[in-house]
């Protein structure tokens, strides 16, 4: 097997996803910090977008994290991370789309926006929250402890940065959790207890402390 290296940054979600998939297929790689507030000056000739995560696999780069993962998925298909059956498949697409567009994107603006008062913002969060809620675990047998069912897939993998993460909205922009998320809290302490999840997890000091230095190198 090529080596695959992946440029990465340990705040950044998307890349804390493709992370956690190499975990979970056990895919040996050589993982390559990127500071995103100081880049490197080659770093657009690696990476198109100027953005992590890029992978390299031998000859091949891939980046954006949601084709990075199915490039990871079709390339090394044990253990399945996607089923098989296309209506199964096209329902993990959905809530991977729904988390880029939806959840990650409204979340993006909070924190990084500059509105002192954002209020809108979390009503949407919390409106996207238990949407996920709803429309995703309500319609899950009681007994299945991930999204599509009894194994890990991507779309467990694709949301779990953001509840690691989620310290840092709460300490930072004044979000609370909302009532009635007792299915999505379920989710994610099973999918926090998987070992590949485990295997690179940060405690809420450590997102704290980091995004702390952030705001005082911005301000």
């Amino acid at each position: 097997m090529s080596q695959i290296q992946l440029y990465s940054a340990i705040l950044c979600p998307f890349a804390h996803r493709v992370r956690l998939t190499l975990q979970a297929k056990g895919i040996p790689f050589e993982s390559i910090e990127i500071d995103l507030q100081n880049k490197p000056t080659n770093f657009l000739e690696i990476s198109p977008y100027g953005k992590v995560p890029v992978l390299k696999h031998g000859d091949n780069r891939v980046w954006e994290s949601a084709i990075v993962n199915e490039y990871l998925e079709e390339t090394f298909p044990d253990p399945p991370l996607l089923p098989t059956e296309p209506m199964q498949r096209s329902r993990a697409r959905i809530w991977i789309n729904f988390a880029d567009t939806r959840l990650f994107a409204t979340t993006g603006k909070l924190l990084y926006g500059r509105d002192p008062h954002p209020r809108a913002l979390l009503t949407e969060l919390t409106e996207d929250l238990l949407f996920m809620e709803h429309e995703g675990l309500h319609k899950n047998p009681a007994s299945t402890p991930y999204w599509l069912g009894t194994g890990l897939s991507l779309v467990d993998l694709t949301f779990h940065p953001w509840f690691e993460q989620i310290a840092v909205l709460e300490h930072f922009r004044g979000f609370g959790w909302p009532s009635g998320l007792d299915r999505l809290q379920e989710w994610h302490a099973a999918v926090a207890q998987h070992e590949a999840v485990r295997s690179i997890a940060n405690s809420p000091e450590f997102y704290l402390e980091c995004y702390g230095r952030l705001v005082q190198a911005k301000f």
